[in-house]
């Protein structure tokens, strides 16, 4: 028997064989988190919509498992709910324009400017507060933004709890997100395009506003995808240095606790969800999915 006819490639028939068994154990692989994915995510997330629908007890306060309407009517139709809804999608869009104001020039610098070792300690600098635990930074900004706190000793002004003091807290939990999308997105930009349109004539903002940009704004959009669920959802911060503001996460939080009503917190973070699935659908088109 010849070398030749010893290496010869398997039939295709084996060789099919042997793909069918590599699919298969990896679809084994697979179950687990898919079977966890769906019975703990999207399960508790069916339940959730689904108790919505149910009613309580005027008298015990316990959930009835009868079907109405009446909640989901209620968030509708309520001038409180609407408000507070406007009121918490405004919160989350300005955050994120805040965060990606910030994140641009200095994942720019990040990613184009600085030295090797620079860059080194700028992204250990951006990534080390998310080490540190939330409630520890939102009570540092609640000390901070305080009526007589040091922001008030340094500048002679401090904003107070409110909406002012929401917005701050909440672009600094969340401006890591930002950053480190936008700065993997310029990181990618080839330094051959950049020499290229300088060496056309173009000017460094030409180059930043045609060339860059739209290279950049996909990982723009993955950061603002991170920033605008999160405030959305957040209701710490709000409780810690909001004073009497109120946002969707703890209007949701005082049903379920204080008030006791299961079925109308449910109603009320469908809100929520159809805000970040509609934000979602609008940063497909923008290829930001392919960038999270």
């Amino acid at each position: 028997m010849t070398a030749a006819t010893t290496d010869a490639p398997p039939p295709p028939a084996r060789a099919g064989r042997r793909g069918l068994g590599r699919r298969a154990g990896l679809a084994v692989l697979l179950v687990p988190p898919l079977a966890w994915l769906v019975v703990a995510y999207l399960g508790s997330l069916a339940v959730l919509l689904v108790s919505a629908f149910w009613t309580r007890s005027s008298f015990t306060g316990a959930v009835l498992h009868e079907f109405t309407t009446d909640n989901v009517v209620r968030v509708v139709t309520d001038e409180l709910f609407r408000a507070v809804t406007l009121r918490t999608v405004g919160v989350a869009l300005l955050v994120t324009v805040i965060c990606a104001a910030l994140a641009v020039p200095l994942a720019l610098f990040m990613a184009k400017v600085a030295t090797p070792r620079m860059r080194l300690v700028l992204v250990v600098a951006v990534t080390t507060p998310l080490w540190a635990s939330y409630l520890v930074k939102a009570y540092a900004w609640r000390m901070l933004l305080s009526p007589e706190g040091p922001l008030d000793w340094a500048t002679g002004y401090s904003p107070g709890y409110g909406l002012a003091a929401t917005v701050i807290t909440l672009t600094y939990l969340w401006l890591p997100y930002m950053i480190i999308p936008v700065f993997a997105a310029f990181d990618r930009v080839p330094d051959s395009l950049i020499d290229a349109s300088s060496d056309l004539g173009a000017s460094d903002l030409s180059t930043m506003r045609m060339v860059m940009a739209p290279l950049v704004f996909p990982g723009i959009a993955a950061g603002s995808i991170f920033t605008f669920s999160l405030s959305m959802g957040d209701y710490i911060a709000v409780t810690i240095v909001g004073g009497k503001s109120q946002l969707l996460g703890n209007v949701i939080y005082g049903q379920l606790v204080t008030a006791n009503n299961q079925p109308l917190a449910a109603a009320l973070s469908a809100i929520p969800l159809l805000a970040i699935i509609a934000y979602l659908l609008a940063m497909r088109r923008t290829g930001a999915l392919e960038n999270v």
